[in-house]
């Protein structure tokens, strides 16, 4: 044991004793199985401890004794240098003082920020294979990713992707979340979601950035993004080639939804004076989007290699992360709403492509899910021009010949309905109604 008695059972007695705070419920499913650990993963500072936090006090209210579930973070400075023989010596501790629980109730196991422990993987899947303990985890992207969870816990586990708050979760952690169906709320009530969805653009998701000033806001936006490309890409990977590495960072995210090719980033960094092999380059995507810091999305194919070869397009993981890129004075107002679509989709649990057409229109989306039509979803701020109306029609008309079984989505920033009407194929709903609704 590294770590003196005094100090675990210290930070059991703390753990035991902590006071409830005040969460937002997260429209995020759990997917609970028996002989499975269940990891939370996702960008840091997305509300993953909270998660964990929810759960177990769901479930006390529930009925289950508090003792029984038991949530411990290590991110805790006199942890420093924690290893699994000092969480089990912590566990031992904890039966000791409940000699009678075990026998009547299985005990609930959160382990926030397990990386932190050495040797976690050996320690979690004991605990596992013991069928005595339910075990959830979350921690860092650097050092908790899926593939890494499926090769140390060889099976046993499964993980879940936490994104910073949806619009819905944002309104509902600010109290204005609607009880009735967006269609059926009086024309001010929809006047005022349509507002919030135009706010929600610009202060985004993450949990800690909600109703601050927007100054602060910067400030905190960009602290995270400097932990991130630091300790989950830099440190993690051993990058030395820190310069091209955020330059690369700043070209995605100054671009959201823009056409990304790492041979074209490759050539326009070396005109610039960076010195970087392509191979490299594409490492750094990765590594970024390993991060959770985009996501990217290739052109629908059935060819593997065509994907590969292909653009991507790249959204950050928060809309409010844009504007701490954009150099250039425009607005992105359009690409923005696009990105909010995109993560939306992902947190539904779709997978999405972007569609290209033999006449060279576009479709932002093509969402599969399993077992559901797919679904074609063209997004824009408005479609009074009539030349952008044309172009997101037609785009969507080209799409649906190669997917005629796909239901056509039209979504616009602007709540009011189109003047002219659209063909009876196509599905209009202004934004704030599509993501809040559920489907």
């Amino acid at each position: 044991m590294t770590i003196s008695e005094y100090v675990l059972r210290a930070k059991l007695a703390e753990s035991l004793a902590a006071p409830r705070r005040a969460l937002t419920r997260r429209d995020l499913r759990l997917p609970l199985l028996p002989g499975k650990a269940l990891a939370v993963i996702g960008v840091r500072r997305g509300g993953k401890t909270s998660v964990l936090a929810y759960e177990r006090n769901r479930r006390i209210d529930a009925g289950q004794p508090a003792p029984s579930q038991l949530l411990l973070s290590f991110e805790d400075d006199r942890l420093l240098g924690v290893s699994a023989s000092d969480v089990s010596w912590l566990l031992d501790e904890h039966a000791r003082q409940f000699p009678d629980l075990r026998a009547r109730e299985p005990l609930t196991l959160y382990l926030d920020e397990i990386q932190i422990v050495a040797n976690w993987e050996s320690l979690a899947r004991r605990l596992i294979d013991s069928g005595t303990v339910e075990l959830f985890l979350s921690g860092s992207s650097a050092k908790l990713l899926s593939r890494e969870i499926a090769t140390s816990l060889r099976g046993r586990a499964l993980d879940v992707t936490l994104y910073p708050f949806s619009f819905r979760e944002a309104l509902r952690h600010a109290g204005h979340e609607p009880d009735t169906p967006y269609a059926q709320l009086p024309p001010a009530k929809r006047a005022h979601l349509d507002a919030a969805l135009r706010s929600y653009l610009v202060e985004g998701g993450f949990p800690e950035a909600q109703g601050i000033d927007a100054r602060d806001r910067t400030y905190l936006l960009r602290s995270y993004i400097d932990v991130m490309v630091l300790r989950d890409v830099i440190e993690r990977h051993a990058i030395s080639n820190v310069t091209a590495l955020r330059w690369l960072e700043r070209h995605l995210l100054a671009n959201p939804g823009g056409a990304f090719s790492v041979s074209k980033a490759w050539n326009t960094a070396k005109s610039q004076g960076l010195a970087i092999g392509k191979d490299a380059m594409y490492d750094f995507l990765a590594y970024l989007e390993d991060a959770f810091l985009v996501r990217t999305v290739a052109m629908q194919s059935t060819s593997e290699r065509q994907r590969m070869v292909n653009p991507r397009k790249a959204y950050p993981i928060d809309p409010a992360l844009i504007p701490l890129f954009e150099r250039s004075g425009r607005t992105q107002h359009g690409r923005t709403l696009e990105t909010v679509v995109a993560l939306e989709l992902f947190r539904r649990g779709c997978d999405i492509t972007y569609v290209r057409s033999a006449d060279d229109t576009e479709v932002d989306f093509l969402a599969e899910r399993v077992g559901e039509p797919p679904m074609l979803v063209q997004v824009a701020l408005e479609i009074s021009e009539p030349d952008t109306r044309a172009r997101e029609l037609r785009g969507l008309e080209s799409a649906r010949t190669r997917f005629p079984d796909a239901t056509c989505w039209l979504i616009t920033r602007d709540g009011t309905p189109p003047s002219t009407a659209l063909p009876e194929w196509i599905q209009w709903a202004p934004a704030a109604q599509w993501l809040l609704d559920a489907w």
